[in-house]
């Protein structure tokens, strides 16, 4: 095949044209994304030979950073904060549990000793982000499962990237120190944790005070800011993806210059380097050689369906107060994707006697237990009690604005809620800050142009014009108790 430059460029906008339309009937046949897009990198293997799992690591290294990054912004800390000790026990002692018990079946299945099989145990214990983002994202579901599911997806990561490199260390040096291991446990956590915070707090400082000339900057700042707290937290030798996702989650919480802007272009970059990163993973995968690990595959991913992940689920969840139906739901809820197959990558990069064996089986659990999972949500959700009491709200319209970046004012946009000082005061009888306007009152699927009469009721959404400097107190007037009306 003629590989020229031409013909690449062609054929990566083909790429990212079935990748968007795959995600199109993905998401109507309730299955992730992920599985779409590495298909298309299987067929690709039959074209283009790569075989570089150095390269797959880095670059699905960089795609997960993203999507962490992303996934942490649009998490609402009013949510999660209400389902935090479970999800943080999901995502520490839930890993473990899955990690030693899959470790146990992988051992005897695939002929291991136990460092190897605890190794296959490590790199499937985490549920992935992207996944589960993307297929519960649609469904009617409990508001509460849906916020521990989705909390502990983007939480887990960095317990099983801990267990899985120090695994590998345990196996290329048998005297390896279990102190050593406890300590380096710590310190990844606390130093990621802290660091993470401290990252989003200065990332806020920074993107609200720079002043850039042009708004389309501040989006490609973020992301540097992301790589930057990864890279450095990860240089010393701690969590650079909790730093990261922590880091995300106060940035998204917080008031931001060009925020939508910021959110939009995250999403979209984000959807950009699931594509690319399946697609680069697929590559290294031979449906030939998948079949001579067949039935280990369907024997480990049966057990990590049906035993191994219910058993870490109840023992982590073991003092919670979620009830038997709903420890089943978040059970065949814990879908894998892109952890498990990127950390599946590293047993290869470091030249593990059964490192392919181990990608191979990994990979074959991972697609089997999303398509099945994946596929099956839904009706789990409704055999088990736990579906919503309605739709999920979806925002009906959206504002995008273009200014210059020198300018001192900016459009904000905020929701009445029952107990806000304005709620249900005609705008007339609200006072707000000086030289602010109100632009536009989104109520249910109408767009109201708000005059001095106009009532604002609970649940609408305003679009308001205001100095940077008011912004504060503009929330204290519509939003907070208390606040001048």
């Amino acid at each position: 095949m003629n590989f020229t430059i031409e013909n690449i460029i062609l054929a990566v906008s083909i790429l990212l044209l079935a990748g968007v339309i795959g995600a199109k009937f993905s998401t109507r046949l309730g299955l992730p994304s992920l599985v779409l897009f590495i298909v298309v990198g299987m067929i690709l293997n039959r074209f283009v030979f790569f075989d570089n799992a150095w390269l797959a690591q880095l670059l699905a290294t960089v795609a997960l950073v993203i999507i962490l990054f992303e996934g942490g912004l649009q998490t609402k800390w009013e949510s999660v904060k209400k389902v935090y000790k479970p999800s943080l026990s999901l995502a520490t002692i839930g890993v473990v549990v899955t990690t030693v018990t899959v470790g146990a079946a992988a051992k005897f299945i695939l002929d291991l000793t136990w460092a190897e099989g605890l190794l296959v145990g490590a790199i499937v214990g985490s549920t992935d982000a992207a996944a589960v983002f993307s297929v519960l994202g649609n469904k009617n579901v409990k508001q509460k499962l849906t916020t521990v599911l989705e909390a502990e997806s983007a939480s887990n990561d960095p317990m099983a990237i801990f267990l899985t490199i120090s695994l590998i260390q345990v196996i290329q040096s048998p005297s390896f120190e279990p102190l050593h291991l406890v300590f380096s446990f710590f310190w990844q956590m606390g130093v990621g944790l802290i660091l993470g915070i401290m990252f989003g707090i200065l990332s806020i400082w920074i993107i609200n005070k720079i002043n850039l000339d042009s708004s389309g900057l501040y989006p490609v700042l973020s992301i540097a800011l992301a790589i930057f707290a990864f890279s450095t937290v990860t240089i010393m030798n701690a969590s650079g993806f909790l730093a990261v996702y922590v880091m995300a989650i106060i940035i998204g919480n917080a008031d931001l210059t060009y925020r939508h802007s910021i959110l939009g272009f995250n999403e979209g970059l984000a959807w950009m380097m699931q594509m690319v990163m399946f697609m680069i993973l697929g590559l290294l995968v031979f449906p030939g050689e998948l079949l001579h690990v067949a039935w280990q595959g369907i024997a480990l991913a049966v057990f990590l369906m049906l035993i191994a992940r219910p058993i870490g689920v109840f023992v982590s969840l073991f003092f919670s107060n979620i009830n038997l139906k709903e420890k089943l739901f978040i059970s065949w809820a814990g879908l894998k994707g892109a952890v498990p197959i990127i950390l599946g990558t590293y047993p290869l990069v470091e030249g593990l006697e059964h490192g392919q064996l181990m990608f191979n089986v990994v990979f074959f659990v991972v697609l089997l237990s999303t398509v099945i999972q994946g596929t099956t949500i839904s009706k789990a959700a409704e055999l088990l009690n736990v579906t919503g009491t309605g739709k999920k709200a979806q925002s009906s319209h959206s504002l995008e604005l273009i200014s210059i970046g020198k300018a001192n004012s900016e459009m904000v946009e905020m929701r009445i809620l029952e107990e806000s000082p304005a709620a249900n005061k005609q705008i007339h009888e609200v006072r707000l800050p000086p030289k602010t306007l109100i632009t536009a009152v989104v109520r249910g699927e109408r767009l109201i142009t708000p005059e001095g009469a106009t009532r604002l009721l609970p649940e609408d959404v305003l679009y308001v014009l205001v100095k940077k400097d008011k912004k504060k107190e503009l929330k204290e007037t519509l939003m907070k108790k208390g606040g001048d009306s």
